[in-house]
């Protein structure tokens, strides 16, 4: 009789540790996923301080947190000695992203051009 209150309690500690990433969203929150085949030595997004490191070809970066952001950025990529720039012509009419997970996916095309796709996770 013992066995059903001790599964009862096991299960109700368990469940109750249990978080999910948007529980507790207190900033805008972004990745990098490299869609080239180049690996990324370094991705600078916007003028933060942190720096995306050595992201392999289909492969994510870990989420940094970002005071401001809009679904498009300045973002300068390096790979080996070659620089790739993304320049955004303003920010008229875009509006700051909401705190959240967000993914920008980043391609070299075969013109040498970084494209930036915007997701949402």
């Amino acid at each position: 009789m013992k066995w059903p209150f001790f599964l009862m309690l096991l299960l109700s500690i368990s469940f109750s540790g249990c978080t999910d990433r948007d529980d507790d969203l207190n900033a805008v929150h972004i990745r990098v996923r490299n869609q080239s085949a180049l690996n990324f030595d370094e991705v600078q997004v916007g003028d933060a301080e942190e720096v995306h490191l050595n992201v392999a070809p289909d492969s994510f970066s870990e989420y940094f947190d970002y005071e401001t952001a809009y679904r498009t950025a300045l973002i300068e990529v390096t790979s080996g000695a070659e620089s790739f720039v993304l320049q955004p012509i303003d920010f008229v009419g875009e509006t700051p992203l909401p705190d959240g997970f967000y993914t920008y996916e980043l391609n070299i095309t075969d013109a040498g051009e970084l494209t930036l796709e915007f997701m949402i996770d």
